[in-house]
């Protein structure tokens, strides 16, 4: 859709995902600490700069994946669009929050690896999301190079 703020931010996240479900769908809720690091040319070092914490939301499907995916600390990028949302409190006060729909999420590998499961919409009922070989066409092993026989080499 045209005029909206879509970003991307890189960070961490300040705690475990809260999953819920609301009116029937599942949504996650957590927030990411996107910290710049500075050059200080007094000191002559990098410093940590003022972070940014946004609350994100992540609907649906990929709730249920982040929550099982990622915890306090996960280090991720998320492309969403911006928007702001009023509410009034309990306490009857007006807030306004800013706060990102992430359209997209995935770990950073910058400073660890990551292994991904395809899962498969039929198996996350049956089997907690992990797809079964019979259901990915697998014939054994997620890994492709499992049975990878480099050829002899001749003398």
């Amino acid at each position: 859709m045209s005029g909206e703020t879509t970003l991307t931010v890189i960070g961490n996240l300040t705690g475990d995902p809260e999953l819920r479900d609301v009116k029937g769908q599942m949504v996650v809720n957590f927030t990411i600490a996107s910290t710049p690091r500075v050059f200080d040319r007094q000191a002559n070092q990098w410093k940590d700069g003022a972070p940014l914490f946004l609350r994100c939301a992540l609907w649906r499907e990929a709730a249920d994946n982040v929550a099982q995916s990622l915890s306090k600390g996960s280090r991720v990028i998320v492309t969403g669009k911006l928007s702001q949302r009023s509410y009034e409190d309990t306490n009857g006060v007006k807030r306004t929050v800013m706060e990102v729909t992430v359209d997209e999420i995935g770990v950073s590998l910058k400073y660890a690896v990551a292994k991904p499961i395809k899962r498969n919409a039929f198996a996350g009922a049956r089997n907690g999301g992990q797809a079964t070989a019979k259901e990915t066409g697998s014939r054994g092993s997620d890994d492709p190079w499992a049975s990878f026989q480099p050829e002899a080499e001749e003398a």
